[in-house]
């Protein structure tokens, strides 16, 4: 009983505040300068709509070039393009996009990316088990750049960790990490932007799921 509740209310945050974290605008264009520079924490466009952030590009055990971002940035078909440049067009599409772990795949072209491991002040280096409390995180979003906070842990044993980094709308898939291993993403903030705990699905259960489902980001490694 007490996981259904948990995972309720985890729904009603994800569509009641996680939908928030979507940016509302086009971000700002710049001139194409080759192949867009595409890394765990690079802002993306969706549909030429909304702005979110890439948690972490990387290939699959079929050699494509993937990366993952919230679920709730976009659906399957739905197109990509850097927010740094425009300029190099549509980059990717989506391909999956899961609403109960509130996770995407993008599939990206890798004629028009550069795929990176480090940007701004957050590199990743590897995969690992979800943050527990004291342990401090970081995450790198497109809209609020490095921040970082406690970690309070799986409050309610649904697959998340709560932490009390500062994040706003654009950062929904903002890369959650330890030093330099990725453990999860941003996925909202409950009560008010950048002072409510924020709530990010782990990556351990990302991965399962991708690997337990098949398809594109099976076997992902990051770059």
């Amino acid at each position: 009983m007490f996981n259904t509740l948990a995972k309720a209310a985890r729904s009603v945050f994800a569509v009641a505040i996680g939908a928030a974290l979507l940016g509302t605008g086009a971000g700002v264009a710049q001139a194409a300068g080759g192949p867009a520079v595409i890394g765990g924490g690079s802002g993306i466009i969706i549909d030429n709509q909304f702005e979110c952030t890439v948690t972490t590009i990387g290939h699959d055990g079929a050699g494509r070039l993937v990366g993952l971002t919230a679920g709730h940035c976009g659906e399957a078909g739905a197109q990509v393009w850097a927010e740094q440049n425009r300029g190099a067009g549509v980059i990717g599409h989506f391909v999956y996009s899961n609403h109960d772990l509130d996770y995407a795949v993008i599939q990206f072209d890798p004629g028009k990316v550069t795929p990176v491991n480090r940007v701004g002040n957050l590199a990743i280096t590897g995969l690992g088990a979800p943050a527990q409390f004291p342990n401090v995180v970081c995450k790198e979003g497109r809209t609020t750049g490095n921040t970082c906070g406690i970690a309070w842990g799986d409050v309610f044993q649904t697959d998340e960790t709560w932490s009390q980094m500062c994040v706003v709308e654009g950062d929904s898939g903002a890369p959650v990490v330890i030093g330099t291993t990725l453990v999860g993403m941003v996925n909202a903030y409950l009560a008010v932007a950048c002072f409510g705990p924020e709530v990010g699905t782990n990556m351990s259960a990302i991965m399962h799921d991708l690997n337990v489902r098949g398809g594109a980001g099976s076997g992902y490694h990051p770059i």
